[in-house]
């Protein structure tokens, strides 16, 4: 899996999201009943792995999924986990903080909710909306926004110090794409529900946010707590890639499951 390195972004590379290309399709490979197949192989193999995770209940897996609106982070979490038992499995969304979470600094409702001994958790936007949004619409300025930087890095690091492995996507979708998901929202009574016309004063300030991201990515994409560039105009490819770095973030960690404890050798199930 060596290739799934051209997605990643080095410490203190220099890049623009327009070097990534949203409409890559190389993850794919045949015809659409076989990327189907290889996603569901995928997803086994990841369930399979996050069983042994569980059992062992020393390590943990951060996913992170950040993108613009209709980028696909709900997509990836039914697709790629599709095969998982919830056992050890935890999604966690955020929104705009509640007066609770205003009332703590910016990192408390994230560091709440980082996995447990033997626990994969996926976080649904993140800490990093507190670097995107915030620094968008101008409600923190460049000092404190470098300043975050510092102190989402020296977070993540405490994360790996203490065994998470942590994996950082950022969904890379087209402005032209977005328009069409959004558009399917207001089409389809069965995703109505979705659209949220706040959604469309955001994709108003598209360059500012790209810009962000840009910035987000370089400051804080590190050896323990890399950012990956995921193409996300194919949703195929982009379940895809995501479920590769996943499986090569798990196998690299020799996952084992705990041996019995001596005295269970003695025990004997009665009739």
């Amino acid at each position: 899996m060596a290739d799934l390195d051209k997605y990643r972004i080095k410490p203190n590379a220099k890049f623009t999201l327009d070097d990534f290309n949203t409409k890559d399709k190389s993850e794919r490979s045949g015809s659409k009943a076989q990327n189907a197949a290889e996603l569901a192989k995928l997803a086994t193999e990841i369930n399979a792995l996050q069983d042994i995770l569980h059992a062992e209940s020393k390590r943990k897996v951060l996913l992170i999924l950040q993108g613009m609106d209709a980028s696909g982070k709900d997509g990836i979490v039914r697709h790629v986990f599709s095969e998982c038992d919830p056992l050890g499995i935890r999604l966690a969304g955020f929104k705009t903080p509640s007066s609770e979470e205003l009332a703590h600094d910016y990192l408390w409702r994230a560091h709440a909710q980082v996995p447990k001994a033997g626990e994969l958790v996926i976080f649904n936007r993140s800490h990093y909306e507190d670097v995107l949004i915030v620094k968008v619409h101008d409600w923190i300025d460049e000092a404190e926004c470098r300043l975050r930087y510092k102190q989402i890095n020296d977070f993540e690091r405490l994360l790996t110090e203490t065994g998470t492995a942590i994996i950082k996507c950022f969904l890379h979708i087209s402005k032209e794409e977005q328009k069409t998901r959004l558009q399917e929202r207001l089409d389809d009574p069965t995703k109505t529900w979705k659209f949220n016309p706040n959604d469309l004063k955001e994709r108003a300030l598209w360059p500012q946010y790209q810009l962000a991201y840009e910035q987000a990515i370089i400051a804080t994409s590190t050896d323990y707590a890399p950012w990956y560039i995921v193409p996300a105009d194919s949703k195929t490819n982009r379940n895809l890639l995501v479920s590769r770095l996943l499986l090569q973030v798990l196998n690299g960690m020799n996952l084992a499951y705990p041996s019995a404890p001596t005295e269970f050798k003695r025990i004997v199930i009665p009739d």
